[in-house]
């Protein structure tokens, strides 16, 4: 689901032309994607998510970083460049709260679930879906968290059944043969 958001007309100072910049109003359409981590990848060479053992929500960026990372996730074209110097802090607390938006009613509660060490980039999340046999179209214009959470709950899927324990495997057969004594009115 993209965000719409409204940047609004201003003047703008430039003190390093010592001019005013006008920036006119426009409304974007924005997703925040794996199409538009790739984007961002490409031109800043550095992974948009943080590290997962990072304890930070993102990975620090610049503010040009930030207003790139606007550009790409904006959905359409001809977009006047100056448009995404007028966002303002509305615009970003706006557009942050949409990134962290989980997108999905899934929960995962696995105890001991140990975090990669990977650096997760584009590349490596197309990796995932490949192996996952998750199509590129259309997930790969889906909320990132959402492509993440569907990830997450494939890799679940396909790992092989745990196996019981010994304890278990006797508590399960005496409990089936108690079952069967009932069913049969045996003793043993």
């Amino acid at each position: 689901m993209p965000l719409i958001i409204s940047v609004p007309q201003q003047e703008l100072y430039d003190e390093s032309t010592n001019t005013i910049i006008e920036v006119p109003s426009k409304k974007l359409v924005l997703e925040h994607s794996l199409v538009s981590i790739s984007k961002w990848e490409a031109k800043w060479h550095k992974p948009y998510l943080p590290h997962p053992n990072s304890t930070k929500k993102s990975a620090a960026k610049t503010k040009d970083e930030l207003r790139d990372y606007v550009r790409c996730m904006t959905i359409g074209d001809n977009v006047d460049p100056m448009v995404y110097m007028g966002l303002t802090r509305k615009n970003y607390a706006t557009i942050e709260k949409y990134i962290n938006d989980p997108m999905s009613a899934t929960t995962i509660n696995q105890p001991n679930q140990k975090r990669g060490s990977d650096v997760v980039t584009s590349e490596l999340i197309y990796y995932w879906m490949t192996a996952l046999s998750i199509p590129f179209q259309p997930c790969e214009k889906w909320h990132l968290n959402r492509l993440l959470k569907l990830i997450e709950v494939c890799a679940i899927k396909n790992q092989p059944p745990k196996k019981m324990s010994q304890r278990s495997i006797a508590n399960r057969n005496h409990s089936l043969n108690a079952a069967r004594r009932a069913k049969h009115h045996s003793r043993g």
